[in-house]
């Protein structure tokens, strides 16, 4: 057993639970000194007190002493959505009134490292970002704190702004962006110690907004690429996703040198099609399927290592290494339930992340996936809709789904 996996495993299990160091002790009968010996990677527990611990945090010995239970680390994108609720937009140089304002974390960091902790609780998830030494920062790792997300290793900046997008919103649920790359756009390698990275799976995202690993790479063609390389040395599998873009030169420079060190993609049909340049939609804007999984193989063809996964709004769809080609259709949530699609793609990717770190067959991952998306249809931002996995698993059984 590592030490340091352990230490890293009670640190998490204790904040998730409230406790200080100190009053996991006394529960323990033990001294605060002890349990930071153990946090450390310093010393282990006595086989003795194994139970008593276990039983404190709601876990099996088994998970405590597991190395298997190494978790899940999500890196990108990290800002604060500011919702403006107006009536209307104005025309230029005109005033619109302002009704309400509503702050909420965004980006593939905090919206799927959120996502996963509520799934599951006892599932270890960091997170690695920059953010500003400022309010949104702090409002950021605050809300992912709440959540017992591990952001010890985030890159907090005295240099950058956080990131933040000001979203103009009107009572039909239309939404304009207005976005500001901040601290973002210099987050970088330079920024993760990759050989303390102790998870299974490093999910990042997304290309097309993280300029500095978008930027180009002479040998591996993006600096993405070199960086995806290097984690999987480590012995950890790797999962991308990407952000829409019109450009699509875009697809070609940025997101075709990632693949090969890809063992895992999960983007949405728009994404997957504009990489090689077809359409995702017919003429009467219907699904086509033909298309995205053309798409899908071409991906995979470049050398992705074990899948391909694309979400679409009426359907999930996974190509294996092996060529096996899924397919499940979406959840028909009524449009009178529906308060929100923001962050649905991913909290999407986050039922797939969950699923692959727990080996379900694809055709599992996809019904829970879709699931999870259709959780994020209850909420009007891009967290607050998710759901434990029971309470997934129970969704997916109390609506039907469309057909593929």
């Amino acid at each position: 057993m590592n030490p340091k996996i352990f230490g890293t495993t009670i640190a998490r299990l204790r904040k998730k639970c409230g406790y200080t160091q100190a009053s996991l002790a006394e529960k323990l009968h033990l001294s605060d000194k002890t349990v930071s010996k153990w946090e450390s990677g310093l010393g282990f527990p006595d086989i003795t007190q194994l139970p008593a611990l276990a039983n404190v945090f709601g876990v099996t010995v088994d998970y405590l002493l597991s190395e298997q239970n190494r978790g899940i680390t999500v890196a990108g994108n990290f800002m604060v959505d500011i919702v403006k609720n107006i009536a209307a937009y104005p025309n230029l140089g005109m005033l619109a009134d302002v009704f309400s304002v509503k702050e909420a974390v965004g980006g593939c960091g905090p919206n799927v490292a959120t996502d996963l902790a509520v799934i599951d609780r006892t599932l270890p998830v960091s997170v690695l970002g920059r953010v500003g030494d400022d309010e949104y920062g702090r409002f950021l790792i605050s809300k992912l704190q709440t959540h017992g997300v591990n952001v010890s290793n985030m890159c907090v900046s005295t240099k950058d702004q956080t990131s933040f997008s000001d979203v103009m919103s009107l009572p039909t649920g239309e939404r304009t962006f207005f976005s500001f790359r901040g601290a973002n756009a210099n987050f970088s390698p330079e920024d993760i110690d990759v050989a303390s990275l102790t998870c299974k799976i490093f999910h990042i995202g997304y290309i097309l907004l993280l300029d500095k690993f978008d930027e180009k790479d002479e040998e591996y063609g993006t600096v993405m690429a070199r960086f995806l390389r290097s984690v999987q040395k480590r012995g950890i599998k790797t999962s991308i996703d990407v952000v829409s873009s019109s450009n699509l030169s875009d697809y070609e420079q940025k997101v075709k040198p990632a693949l090969p060190y890809a063992d895992y993609v999960i983007i949405n049909e728009l994404e997957c099609c504009h990489v090689w340049g077809v359409s995702p939609r017919k003429a009467d804007g219907s699904l086509d399927v033909e298309n995205v999984r053309l798409a899908m193989q071409k991906t995979m063809d470049c050398g992705v290592g074990e899948k391909v996964i694309v979400h679409a709004k009426e359907a999930g769809f996974c190509l294996n290494k092996d060529g096996t080609f899924t397919k499940i259709g979406s959840l028909k949530v009524p449009s009178e339930q529906i308060k929100g699609s923001v962050g649905a793609g991913d909290a999407f990717c986050a039922g797939c992340l969950y699923a692959l770190y727990h080996g379900y067959t694809d055709e599992e991952t996809l019904k829970f996936a879709s699931a999870a998306a259709a959780c994020n249809l209850f909420a009007e931002n891009s967290v607050d809709g998710m759901r434990s996995k029971k309470e997934i698993e129970k969704l997916a059984e109390t609506y039907q789904r469309r057909s593929v």
